[in-house]
């Protein structure tokens, strides 16, 4: 990922988009941050969208606007910029799913050509705290998975030491005050570190059964990961790294989500007679295919039961 642009405040996006014609992917939330020939702002969303005669893509917002960013970029040929309002770590991968606007994952493609990201601490003072903290253990997430992925890079399990140790300093900083500036800026660094770590090393069995979920029910990633996260790193204990979360890493997962406000999956609204089905989901997914320990169906369906 070394060519890709990444700056730090709204005041640097006029230089990276260099006076291109620009169109811009944003929910009605956010304001236009530059001058646009386009726009479309009714997302997720899975339809077809034209963007005229744009040089470049501008996406602002949380993971599932950098998607479809990604997508648009995908098909059209296009350069990406991002401008993440979240911790999700989207707008370091090529990668994305298609979810409609009931946000329910349906498809998923390649091929975005990622040219630029932009942090803005501002955009993330006002998030919800369930959305604050369900991406910053998507987060967490991306740089525990790092550290044992199959065919895990040095430079990758750095990032994601670095970032969890932001993380886990700074979201209960986050959490306690939202509009606390230098707390949420550490967790943007740290949630930037998890993306590029997460760019290099991939993902593994937490986002395997975070994604199989998703998928099925349309429920948010972040929350899902956040409930995941936990027994699929008992799972992987003897992978996980004593420098991780200072050797207790699944405990502090636990103790960080139940801090941001997550139980398990039955509070999340899954149904606990299609579980089963789920667990098909998991061993068939890229993630669980990553993992370094082998993953059964009946040790997916014991890993689903157990966040549930």
């Amino acid at each position: 990922m070394d060519h890709l642009i990444v700056r730090w405040g709204l005041d640097q996006l006029p230089e990276v988009l260099r006076a291109r014609r620009t169109f811009l992917l944003a929910t009605d939330r956010w304001e236009e941050p530059v001058a646009v020939a386009g726009r479309w702002s009714n997302l997720p969303t899975d339809e077809q969208i034209e963007v005229g005669d744009a040089e470049v893509l501008l996406a602002v917002g949380g993971g599932s606007t950098i998607d479809t960013g990604k997508r648009v970029s995908a098909q059209r040929g296009l350069p990406l910029v991002s401008v993440p309002s979240t911790y999700s770590g989207a707008e370091w991968t090529p990668f994305y799913g298609i979810r409609d606007r009931g946000r329910r994952r349906h498809g998923a493609g390649s091929g975005a050509l990622l040219e630029a990201i932009v942090y803005e601490v501002g955009l993330t003072l006002d998030l919800p705290r369930e959305v604050t903290g369900g991406t910053a253990l998507n987060a967490l997430a991306h740089c525990c998975e790092a550290q044992y992925t199959r065919g895990h890079e040095a430079a990758g399990d750095e990032l994601g030491l670095k970032g969890a140790a932001e993380i886990d300093e700074a979201l209960p900083r986050v959490l306690a005050d939202g509009h606390d500036v230098d707390a949420r800026t550490r967790l943007l660094i740290g949630a930037a570190h998890a993306g590029h770590a997460l760019a290099l090393n991939g993902l593994a069995l937490a986002h395997a059964v975070a994604q199989a979920l998703g998928g099925r029910y349309g429920i948010a990633h972040g929350a899902l990961n956040a409930v995941c996260l936990p027994p699929a790193l008992r799972f992987n204990r003897d992978f996980v790294p004593d420098a991780l979360l200072a050797g207790r890493a699944a405990a502090r997962a636990d103790e960080l989500k139940a801090l941001a406000g997550f139980s398990g999956l039955a509070a999340l609204g899954v149904p606990e007679n299609e579980l089963e089905l789920v667990a098909d989901d998991v061993v068939a997914a890229a993630g669980a295919r990553a993992n370094p320990r082998p993953v059964s169906r009946d040790d997916a369906l014991a890993i689903i039961r157990e966040a549930y």
